[in-house]
């Protein structure tokens, strides 16, 4: 187990955090690699079909991170990410897959270091709960027609 490395699919407002990642970047900070990002216009567009499809295709985490609330460009973006959040995590649970594996973080553009803290601190998470290990039947079997679509 030694040389387990979670795999974290992180989904990153354009507005707030993925320019915080840009930053990040930019200004060489250290953070953990594990972190592979996907930029989406809104945490709000974050569909709950995209976490568990990140799940079932190997991911060991998933974070999402937006604008901090009243700071969102579609002005409710983020409150409809907390409530999908809040319930996904139910939902996760009750699918027996540890909630700590989903993680939601307010971050703005100008918060770099935020950024790389948080990897790294999930990371480290990650790590301490090991592989994520789940039944192929705990997910949906098919994925949706809109995410065919898209392959």
């Amino acid at each position: 187990m030694s040389d387990y490395e979670p795999k974290i699919v992180a989904f990153f407002c354009t507005w707030c955090t993925y320019t915080a990642a840009d930053l990040a970047g930019t200004s060489r900070m250290n953070y953990a690699p594990n972190a592979r990002i996907i930029r989406v216009m809104c945490s709000g567009r974050v569909d709950p079909q995209f976490v568990l499809l990140a799940f079932k295709k190997g991911a060991d985490g998933v974070l999402i991170g937006g604008c901090h609330p009243g700071d969102c460009h579609y002005q409710e973006g983020n409150y409809k990410a907390f409530r999908r959040i809040t319930l996904l995590k139910k939902m996760l649970k009750q699918m027996g897959i540890d909630e700590r594996r989903l993680r939601l973080e307010w971050i703005s553009a100008s918060e770099g270091e935020k950024v790389a803290r948080v990897i790294n601190e999930m990371t480290e998470e990650l790590r301490q709960l090991g592989p994520l290990r789940i039944e192929e039947k705990a997910l949906p079997e098919k994925e949706p027609a809109y995410m065919e679509a898209a392959s």
